[in-house]
C-alpha cells in the first residue's frame, strides 16, 4: 500500500522494489521506454536494478534516475524520495541543515539535492495563460531597505528601482486558481508589460495596486487600489498575492534565514509549487505530482554555483 504519511514513506521507500514500483508508473505511465531512443523494447535486469534497450546505441542501459533530476547522483532512491516528500509537505520548506540531519548526508549534499528538487517544482506553463480575474503585484525580498529614510524608500518604490540590496519578485495570481512568480530587475513598463502579456489572456480583469499605473496595458481591464489609502475597494484588491508573499517571506526569513539573490528564483518556484498544489490535495497527492515532474530536468553543481550558465535569467523565467 502506497504511503500517506512521512512515517509510512520512510518505511515504504526503504525497499528498492517499492521505490521502483512507485516511480515507474509515474515516470512511464504508458510503459517503460528508453530515455535515449524512445523505444519500448526494453528488458529489466533485476540483478543490476536497471533496464537495457534492445536497440544498439550508446547508453542502452538506464535506471530510474537516468534523464531526471537525480541523474548521476550516488544517493539512493530511499533518501531522494524521502527528501522530496519533506519538501512537498512542509508548508515553510525544509533547510539543508535539517535535511542533512534527517537523511544522514552532508549539508553540502543536502543543499545540492534540495535545489535539484526545486528544479522539478518549476512551472512549465502547461496550463496556458491565466484568465478570469488576475491579481498582479510585486514585493521586495531581503536587503536592508527597511533602514532607508521613508521619503527615499517611497521614491525608490515609485520609480521601480532596486536599492538597499533588496530583490524584486513579481507575481500573478488567478483568483481561485494558480499563481506564477518570478524575480525581476525593476518594476518599469519595459519589464512588467512583456511578463504580463506572456502570462495573462487579453481581455482579463487585472487587479493591482497603484504602481500598476506605470505599466497599464490596453489589452486588459485594469482596476487599481491605492494602498496609501486602503487595501480593499470592493472587489479591487491584491489580497491573494499578499497571502502568497506572506508565505514566501515566512519561508525565506524563517526556514532559510538568508537566500542569495542568485538563487532566489529557485525558492520562489518551490513556494509557488506548494501554493498551487495546496488544499484539497494532501501530502501524498502533492508528493505524487512532484514525482511526475522529475523527468527531463538536470541541474549540475557547476550550474548551481554559477561556474557555467544555469538556464534563463530571472527576468526571462517566463
Amino acid at each position: 500500500m502506497e504511503p500517506t504519511t512521512l512515517q509510512e514513506a520512510v518505511v515504504y521507500f526503504a525497499t528498492p522494489d517499492n521505490c521502483r514500483e512507485y516511480v515507474v508508473p509515474r515516470r512511464w505511465p504508458n510503459g517503460v521506454i528508453c530515455p535515449t531512443c524512445g523505444g519500448d523494447k526494453v528488458k529489466f535486469q533485476p540483478q543490476h536494478n536497471r533496464w537495457q534497450c534492445s536497440s544498439r546505441h550508446p547508453r542502452r542501459q538506464f535506471t530510474l534516475k537516468t534523464g531526471t533530476i537525480m541523474e548521476d547522483s550516488p544517493i539512493g532512491l530511499d533518501k531522494w524520495l524521502t527528501a522530496m516528500w519533506l519538501v512537498a509537505s512542509n508548508r515553510n520548506g525544509i533547510s539543508s541543515w535539517e535535511l542533512h540531519r534527517a537523511l544522514g548526508v552532508t549539508q553540502k549534499t543536502a543543499w545540492f539535492l534540495l535545489h535539484r528538487v526545486r528544479l522539478a517544482m518549476q512551472d512549465e506553463l502547461t496550463g496556458g495563460n491565466l484568465g478570469g480575474e488576475v491579481e498582479v503585484d510585486e514585493t521586495y525580498i531581503g536587503g536592508k531597505a527597511r533602514n532607508m529614510h521613508k521619503d527615499r524608500k517611497r521614491r525608490v518604490q515609485k520609480e521601480g528601482r532596486n536599492e538597499g540590496g533588496k530583490s524584486i519578485v513579481m507575481g500573478m495570481l488567478k483568483r481561485g486558481g494558480t499563481v506564477r512568480a518570478t524575480v525581476v530587475p525593476d518594476r518599469t513598463m519595459a519589464t512588467m508589460q512583456p511578463i504580463v502579456g506572456a502570462n495573462v489572456e487579453p481581455g482579463t480583469q487585472i487587479y493591482s495596486d497603484e504602481h500598476g499605473e506605470s505599466w497599464r496595458m490596453a489589452e486588459y481591464e485594469h482596476s487599481m487600489v491605492n494602498h496609501l489609502a486602503t487595501y480593499v475597494d470592493g472587489n479591487v484588491h491584491t489580497n491573494g498575492m499578499e497571502n502568497f508573499w506572506s508565505l514566501l517571506k515566512r519561508t525565506i526569513g524563517g526556514t532559510y534565514v538568508s537566500v542569495e539573490p542568485f538563487h532566489l528564483f529557485r525558492y520562489v518556484d518551490e513556494q509557488a509549487f506548494r501554493f498551487i498544489n495546496r488544499l484539497p490535495l494532501g501530502d501524498a497527492d502533492r508528493f505524487s505530482f512532484l514525482v511526475r515532474k522529475i523527468v527531463g530536468k538536470r541541474l549540475t553543481y557547476a550550474e548551481l554555483t554559477g561556474k557555467t550558465e544555469a538556464g534563463p535569467s530571472a527576468a526571462e523565467a517566463f
